[in-house]
């Protein structure tokens, strides 16, 4: 029998106190399934069941569309009728939960590429001489982080769709056996080398690392493949030099005779029309002895001395390229004053994706990115019109794409003319605008509110009382907030609720209620043998019902954090911060010019979190971001400024006063995604003279 985890142990004790079956929850405890041949072990992995299971799936609050809505032909024509392309922030872990539940999109999904944290504590230098990144997750944790949104996005891949997984060296080989488990080893297609830079620079004892891998994967053995083509060098296009006069324009030669080792069908003397006889290369001839006859009657053979050679005309090439092997040298990595670089560390070159979805997609097919940081898949999928999903656990990710998708230009490398995007709807998840979901109508609330709990829409009565779903075995009821009489959720309502149903119910019994309409401050009321739960809105997930405290989704404060990885536990909802600035024109030192200044004088995060109340006056700054010019509906992201660095400069922005043009809008964001937004203009800056 395998040895129990605390976790396994716990849950075993739950449920024989209940009186449940065993046997349902432990059938692989009493009869472990046999062992692979070969695995990665490592402390923390967790059972894909476990983590199918165990994972709290958090619902998609719609913010705002970005354009109208409509009924995209060409996704109709992949069944999956209305669609609105989807940019999604919170945990990617927890979100994907909730797409499983969506149906345009659970098996939907044709194409996955990821580009996760590397997880190397490597630090690449980016603008202004910043680190790029940092990962804080290594070893197993970081392979177990990865390992679990690897098991959600092969639930989400269709039969025949492939994945794509952006690696460097130093963990390639470790997430290679895991997709070997995930996806199955006979599924692996190909590890690309990406050659994103030749430094030529020397490495103290080393050599420079200038290389990418990317593992593709199918999910089975009938994936897609579109014929891929790299573009010619220009010696190669020199050798097509020759003319034989018949109005085909240039060739270049090709070799008949084959490479590899002879085979009976192309082991054979070849005989021209003249009747003379060319004897059979040592390894035989590329083809067949019918080919070669058809090639020489269509006047495509070259004969000289003892050679014969296959011409291949310029003219009738079906492109300009040549069929793509696995080392991808001719896409550099963004640098100097490249017209699509964005100030945002990690971004990818659009070339490399637009070979990976063209590769592995056509028109209409759905796209996912999990990680999506700078938002070069979506924006690449938008272009070449495929349908996509965006994931981000960073404000900063999420504002770049916004202004990405809403800016693009319709060729590759963000050249060409504007295009504009299809609609696409920004949603959060596991951070929710409380003020927005009191709007809703009861059914809508209602629904709400059993998603994120994890319970199931089940309606039901006991007692007469009518019920709204379950929470595992155990029901559930949603507290009305709504009803009329202003009934109230108090130490009454559980007593008259204890009387009707009494032992009529379970050892757990749950109600969902907002915070406001509860009356008392214990997480649970006991009554005989029932345990009444409540779980109030809004409210941090109580940590008496899971095994992991609550996490909060969190913010870099600094340029190396942005590609941290994030594993957050839980729902918040969220809590303006606390801001009080004073706003002057000043000349900073060693500077030339004037610049409108923000000098924050209080920043308090109201989050209620474990440990937020703690933090001292403008501890919880994660970064200030600026709109130079508000239109007065979306926000444009134009400058991001640390809190390392207002710290620095003495916790002042120095807004470079040529940038603002008309009315700007100013968001501080703390630590925990929560956002005070303002507007100012030049005319509230004051002079330090006046």
């Amino acid at each position: 029998m395998s040895i129990l985890s605390e976790k396994e142990r716990q849950r075993i004790i739950e449920i024989l106190e209940s009186g449940e079956d065993l046997s349902l929850d432990y059938k692989h405890i009493l009869f472990p399934p046999e062992k692979k041949e070969y695995e990665l072990v490592y402390a923390g992995k967790e059972r894909e069941e476990d983590i199918l299971a165990d994972t709290m799936a958090v619902p998609l609050q719609p913010i705002k569309t970005f354009g109208k809505n409509g009924d995209d032909p060409a996704c109709r024509s992949n069944g999956a009728g209305r669609w609105t392309n989807k940019l999604i922030f919170g945990d990617n872990l927890q979100i994907m939960k909730s797409l499983l539940d969506d149906p345009d999109v659970k098996g939907r999904v044709k194409l996955i590429y990821i580009d996760p944290p590397f997880s190397t504590k490597k630090e690449f230098r980016g603008s202004q001489d910043q680190k790029a990144y940092q990962d804080k997750i290594a070893g197993a944790k970081f392979i177990e982080f990865l390992r679990k949104r690897l098991i959600f996005l092969r639930e989400l891949l269709s039969e025949d769709g492939s994945i794509y997984v952006h690696l460097d060296q130093k963990k390639e080989h470790y997430i290679k056996i895991i997709l070997d488990e995930i996806f199955r080893e006979e599924n692996f297609r190909n590890a690309i080398t990406w050659l994103r830079s030749s430094s030529g620079k020397t490495v103290s004892k080393n050599f420079s690392k200038d290389t990418d891998y990317i593992l593709w994967y199918s999910k089975s053995g009938g994936y897609l493949l579109n014929p891929t083509y790299k573009p010619l060098s220009e010696s190669t296009k020199a050798m097509y030099n020759k003319d034989d006069g018949g109005g085909r324009g240039k060739y270049r030669l090709y070799p008949l005779q084959k490479t590899g080792g002879p085979g009976p069908e192309t082991t054979y003397d070849y005989i021209d029309n003249t009747g003379k006889v060319w004897k059979c290369p040592k390894k035989g001839w590329r083809m067949k002895y019918e080919k070669l006859k058809a090639l020489e009657t269509d006047d495509r053979l070259y004969f000289n001395g003892n050679t014969l050679s296959e011409k291949a005309y310029w003219n009738e090439r079906e492109n300009e390229g040549r069929l793509a092997n696995n080392l991808w040298d001719d896409i550099t990595n963004l640098q100097g004053a490249n017209e699509e670089i964005l100030e945002y560390p990690t971004q990818k070159p659009e070339a490399l994706l637009e070979r990976i979805i063209k590769a592995s997609s056509n028109k209409g097919d759905l796209i996912l990115d999990a990680f999506a940081g700078s938002g070069t898949t979506l924006a690449v999928a938008e272009k070449l019109g495929r349908r996509w999903i965006g994931i981000d656990c960073g404000k900063l990710a999420i504002y770049t794409i916004q202004k990405r998708m809403l800016n693009l230009k319709s060729e590759i490398g963000n050249k060409g003319k504007k295009l504009k995007s299809k609609p696409f709807t920004l949603y959060h998840a596991g951070l929710y605008d409380f003020s927005k979901l009191k709007q809703l109508p009861w059914k809508d609330w209602r629904l709400f509110a059993l998603h994120l709990f994890n319970c199931r829409d089940s309606k039901h009565t006991v007692s007469g009382i009518e019920l709204d779903g379950y929470r595992g075995r155990s029901d559930v009821l949603v507290f009305n907030y709504q009803q009329d009489g202003g009934v109230v959720l108090d130490y009454g309502f559980i007593d008259d609720l204890h009387a009707m149903l009494g032992s009529k119910v379970g050892k757990q019994f749950f109600i969902i209620a907002p915070a406001a309409s509860v009356m008392f401050l214990e997480d649970y009321i006991e009554k005989g043998s029932v345990r009444y739960y409540i779980l109030r809105i809004p409210y941090s997930i109580i940590n008496e019902l899971h095994n992991r405290d609550f996490e909060a989704i969190k913010q870099p404060i600094d340029e190396s954090q942005v590609n941290d990885t994030v594993d957050a536990v839980g729902f918040d909802f969220i809590r303006q911060p606390k801001v009080e600035c004073t706003y002057s024109i000043e000349k900073p030192k060693d500077q030339l010019l004037e610049y409108a200044a923000i000098t924050i004088k209080t920043f308090k995060s109201e989050a209620m979190l474990k440990g937020a109340s703690q933090l001292e006056n403008r501890e919880s700054i994660s970064m200030i971001m600026v709109d130079f010019n508000y239109d007065g509906d979306i926000f444009n992201l134009d400058k991001v400024y640390y809190a390392s660095e207002i710290e620095k400069n003495g916790w002042k922005v120095f807004l470079p006063v040529e940038e603002i043009k008309g009315q700007m809008m100013i968001i501080y964001l703390d630590i925990y995604g929560n956002e005070y937004r303002e507007i100012k203009s030049l005319k509230d800056f004051k002079s330090k003279d006046r």
